[in-house]
């Protein structure tokens, strides 16, 4: 059985010594550097052995209209363990919406690369160390990252 989140938070900051983990509700928030040795921590360590990573997706927080900052993009991970049949632990990630650049987590869990490259392809995040970064959906050439919410569609219509 996991351990709460607040417990899992001080594990992970025994474990990872360095490591900056914060919490929001349930969810870890983890500094963009620390994401692979945390990861890596979270599936080698025989209490939590989550070697499943379901889902990598990406969440867009555009800048408050009323001018309140730059906004962000977050990457969420969710962790499960098959061997001991427990889960979900979510991780975030926030990054700048400018250049939204993290590590890859495909040398630990082999499913991330088309979920990786998804959230490349639809949201512009480039993780660092993928092993075939390009897009997965849409065609080379093409322009912008229609999930993000400040994209603009082109008018098929027009002349």
């Amino acid at each position: 059985m996991l351990p709460s989140p607040e417990e899992l938070k001080s594990a992970i900051e025994r474990g990872v010594p360095g490591s900056r983990v914060t919490m929001d509700g349930a969810r870890l928030v983890l500094a963009p550097a620390d994401v692979v040795k945390v990861c890596r921590y979270l599936r080698d360590h025989a209490d939590y052995a989550l070697d499943y990573l379901s889902n990598l997706t990406v969440a867009d927080y555009p800048p408050d209209p009323a001018g309140g900052g730059a906004g962000r993009l977050q990457v969420v991970y969710h962790l499960y363990s098959m061997a001991q049949k427990h889960g979900p632990v979510e991780l975030r990630v926030d990054l700048p919406r400018a250049n939204p650049v993290v590590a890859s987590v495909t040398s630990l869990w082999r499913g991330a690369e088309f979920q990786e490259r998804e959230a490349f392809d639809l949201f512009g995040v480039r993780f660092e160390g993928h092993p075939d970064l390009r897009r997965i959906l849409l065609w080379e050439g093409f322009e912008g990252y229609p999930l993000r919410k400040d994209y603009v569609v082109e008018d098929q219509d027009a002349d």
